[in-house]
């Protein structure tokens, strides 16, 4: 049976589902955007320390923890592709990203996962292209996973969303 897909706006941090993907950069630090929000909600000193037995994350694969202070159980981390233009293998990349976070998701048997915008921030993915690739690669995907949400944080993406689902 394939995943429901949603879209709404809010803020991903307060999202209750099983798991919630965060939109890393490579080292696991936090950073800005999503990244930020979600060390800042789990509690940034606890999560900070489960990234660094981690270590890193490639762009286009995924990793866990646990979701500390957040509803969601767990936090998968996935890193995207910074925007070079489109011919640099970025929408392969960031199908990855959202192939390996359901893979992820069903290897801690999580069923319900909310997706960010991943790479659209700083770095530079143009919405349009990036919520179709996450909203293809979404439906395609083998997964036990059972709803699907695409948080928006604001208005313009989250037209985008609505107008590819349908």
């Amino acid at each position: 049976m394939a995943a429901l897909l949603q879209a709404a706006q809010g803020d991903i941090t307060a999202e209750r589902v099983d798991a919630v993907v965060n939109a890393a950069n490579s080292g696991l630090r936090g950073g800005a955007g999503v990244d930020g929000a979600i060390h800042r909600a789990a509690g940034a000193d606890r999560l900070q320390k489960a990234c660094r037995a981690i270590g890193g994350c490639p762009p286009g694969q995924a990793v866990v923890t646990d979701g500390f202070d957040l509803a969601a159980r767990f936090i998968i981390h996935t890193v995207g592709p910074v925007w070079r233009g489109g011919t640099a293998g970025e929408p392969e990349t960031l199908a990855a990203c959202y192939r390996n976070a359901l893979r992820v998701a069903d290897e801690v048997s999580a069923r319900s996962v909310a997706f960010p915008a991943i790479s659209t921030g700083v770095y530079g993915y143009p919405l349009g292209l990036a919520a179709e690739v996450a909203v293809i690669t979404a439906r395609a995907a083998e997964t036990d996973v059972t709803l699907i949400r695409f948080i928006a944080f604001d208005t313009a993406t989250l037209a985008r969303y609505v107008e590819l689902l349908g």
